[in-house]
């Protein structure tokens, strides 16, 4: 069985980014004992590249994946995507010896469109093989909404992978999203086996809610929480199995919300409680 190695998803510092800089923040990593990252929401500029270089040659961190798409997600956010910036994309990854490409999410107006996934998969299809030929890997990272249903009963994530060509596309699963909609995390990395080379760890904790009166009742409604890996109700020796058996190559922690609680914090909390579950030759 192969060892995954267990990274951190930048996205939970991008505010350290925008305080310490990159290699400051990467140096914090390092010091702490992570030696890998998957870079996302950190803006790809000559500066942050450079340091993200100088990263990987003096702190000999591991760059496991960079995030991109293939169109602008939404107006209001503008990123790096595939179809405007494609040549940049992969003169980064080559210089970061970066191996995967992730999108992070499908663009939010093809959303309940089953016509769009189909249309969508074929875009990653396209994109994979140029990547494919330059010896790129594209993977595509789920979140709950491709499990609505369509009118036939099928989920919008089906047609992702029924559309795509499983030479060019791979997915990145993320647990607690799976869990949060009501699947089985361990069922699809085994499902997807061969397709799957990361897997975002993340936790899924029920928040205890203060509800003094009928008016707080949405909190009683709305106390699913991430956590910090451990700390929830997820079965991680069990999805790390899983992982395992399907030569998923890296698993990075990611915790969209820390509420309130330093995000270095919560990443030795996840570290220790992992290391606490035998995985410390994992980092």
């Amino acid at each position: 069985m192969a060892t995954p190695k267990i990274a951190v998803q930048m996205m939970m510092l991008k505010g350290k980014v925008e305080e310490l800089g990159v290699f400051a923040t990467l140096k914090t990593l390092s010091e702490m004992g992570y030696n890998a990252v998957e870079v996302s929401q950190i803006d790809m500029s000559a500066e942050n590249v450079q340091a993200l270089e100088k990263a990987v040659a003096e702190l000999n961190m591991d760059i496991c994946a960079l995030s991109t798409n293939t169109a602008q997600l939404m107006p209001g956010i503008t990123i790096e995507t595939l179809a405007d910036n494609f040549d940049k994309i992969v003169a980064d990854a080559k210089r970061l010896n970066v191996k995967f490409l992730r999108i992070g999410m499908i663009p939010f107006n093809y959303l309940g469109k089953p016509e769009a996934f189909v249309e969508f998969a074929r875009e990653l299809n396209s994109y994979g093989k140029r990547l494919n030929e330059l010896g790129l890997k594209l993977f595509y990272h789920n979140h709950h909404v491709e499990f609505a249903k369509t009118d036939d009963g099928k989920y919008y994530m089906d047609l992702l992978i029924e559309n795509s060509d499983p030479d060019y596309v791979g997915f990145e699963l993320d647990v607690h999203w799976l869990h949060r909609a009501g699947q089985d995390p361990v069922e699809w990395i085994q499902k997807l086996e061969g397709r799957v080379e990361l897997v975002h760890l993340k936790d899924y904790r029920i928040a205890t809610p203060e509800v003094k009166s009928f008016a707080d009742i949405d909190k009683f409604m709305n106390c699913v929480e991430f956590a910090e890996i451990g700390e929830g109700n997820l079965d991680f020796k069990r999805i790390i199995a899983a992982c395992e058996r399907s030569a998923v190559q890296y698993m990075p922690i990611e915790q969209d919300m820390t509420y309130g609680r330093d995000p270095f914090e919560s990443l030795q909390i996840s570290m220790d409680n992992l290391k606490s579950l035998g995985y410390a030759s994992y980092f």
